[in-house]
């Protein structure tokens, strides 16, 4: 009898053993739900807290190819393919531009995505020599200190043999006066170094390729969202540069103002604000009497060859939104007239990239004389003086390709987004 009273007490207490696992077992997975339902909300609120904050695509970043930044004494960078053992020695370089208050900052990301398609022959410099209040010296000060930028780099790197320029909105004005300063330069050396030699070395200078820019040959001019024709005189929707978007441009409720002739000529009036480079912006400069600098810049004048010096690159590209752009109509950033921008209807997506909606092979216009360039600014029509740019301008092949951000968070930036994505 005692061995089966204790046989029956060990079952018992097994049994109450296994029950108190069981619980316990119970207890812990009751325990694990209810975190794992917690981690749940906490998830929820947290998408819910930051459900206002766009999440754009072309922001994420691909880390296979590892990219170097080596500062430089201007406050610029410059953007290169890591080594990985390997003797790194780029031979094309592109400077990249920022716009009106930027700053080499802004070109992190596209300077890093240039790196990795083509980690063994690009170097990037994104340029800091025009940033901040800098922008509002004028686009011709600015465009001499850009050159001289060029230079230092250039002489820092002297394996280098091609240069490209990628500037956006006010950043490629900015680089087309830039191109002809320094292809202004490369003339005045090559000149100095022509009298300096004797007659049987002239055949040999003249074997070498005409036509430099810092000494390198030029590859590629792409513009991005850059008014061409100047802040003047866009009244259709969506493409009206004011004062008051370039000042609060990251402000959506401004936006409203959009498509009212009134608020442009209130920002063409207020042009001083944004000092000698509002005034070069909406072509109310007159310096020592001559025709506005946006106009003398789409022709060659006596000391600088504006259209030469574009003529020189390989490509040249514009790249516009075509909606959405609160700053620079799609006109002046494409470099066309208004009656032959596309039907918006006839706009279609890209299979590759999606926010490009239209692309056109380079073309050059064949456009007659018209009544002279002094006729024009005597009588200061902005339609008239736009016609001149154009015709200047466009006597150069260009590629056009046109963006849009339509039923995308990134439409309330398309004027800063397209700097990103392109």
């Amino acid at each position: 009898m005692g061995s089966m009273e204790m046989e029956n007490m060990r079952a018992e207490t097994v049994g109450e053993e296994k029950v108190d696992q069981e619980k316990q077992m119970g207890l812990e997975e009751n325990n694990l739900s209810n975190q794992s339902i917690k981690n749940k909300e906490i998830r929820k609120q947290k998408k819910r807290r930051y459900r206002f904050i766009p999440r754009f695509g072309c922001m994420r970043l691909d880390d296979g190819v590892p990219a170097a930044e080596q500062p430089d004494a201007a406050g610029g960078f410059d953007v290169a393919a890591g080594c990985n053992g390997r003797n790194h020695l780029p031979t094309h370089l592109v400077v990249m531009v920022n716009g009106i208050i930027g700053s080499a900052q802004n070109w992190r990301y596209a300077a890093k995505q240039f790196v990795k398609a083509y980690p063994d022959d690009v170097l990037v410099h994104c340029s800091e020599s025009n940033s901040s209040m800098l922008t509002f010296d004028g686009v011709d000060v600015m465009g001499k200190r850009l050159a001289d930028e060029v230079i230092s780099v250039v002489n820092s790197h002297p394996n280098l043999q091609k240069i490209s320029f990628v500037g956006h909105s006010l950043g490629g004005l900015i680089a087309r006066y830039a191109i002809a300063e320094l292809h202004r330069r490369d003339l005045m050396t090559k000149s100095g170094e022509e009298n300096g030699e004797d007659e049987s070395h002239k055949s040999s200078l003249e074997e070498k390729p005409k036509g430099n820019i810092a000494g390198l040959e030029p590859v590629n001019f792409i513009t991005c969202a850059t008014p061409h024709l100047g802040s003047r005189g866009h009244k259709q929707e969506n493409n009206i540069i004011t004062i008051l978007f370039i000042i609060l441009q990251t402000v959506p409720r401004f936006q409203f103002f959009c498509g009212f002739y009134s608020m442009e000529k209130v920002a063409s009036r207020a042009s001083w604000l944004l000092g000698r480079t509002g005034r070069h912006l909406f072509l109310s400069d007159c310096d020592e009497g001559k025709p506005p600098l946006l106009l003398r810049m789409s022709s060659d004048s006596e000391d600088l060859k504006f259209i030469s010096a574009l003529q020189l690159f390989k490509r040249r590209v514009a790249y516009s939104n075509a909606q959405f752009d609160h700053l620079v109509g799609w006109s002046s950033a494409s470099l066309r007239r208004r009656n032959e921008l596309p039907k918006r209807r006839s706009l279609l997506k890209n299979v590759k990239y999606p926010h490009i909606v239209n692309e056109e092979k380079s073309y050059t216009a064949n456009a007659p004389q018209e009544v002279s360039l002094k006729a024009k600014v005597a009588r200061r029509r902005t339609t008239e003086m736009e016609e001149t740019m154009l015709r200047g301008l466009t006597r150069l092949s260009w590629e056009r390709v046109d963006v849009s951000f339509k039923g995308s968070m990134q439409r309330l930036l398309a004027h800063n987004t397209i700097q990103a994505c392109l």
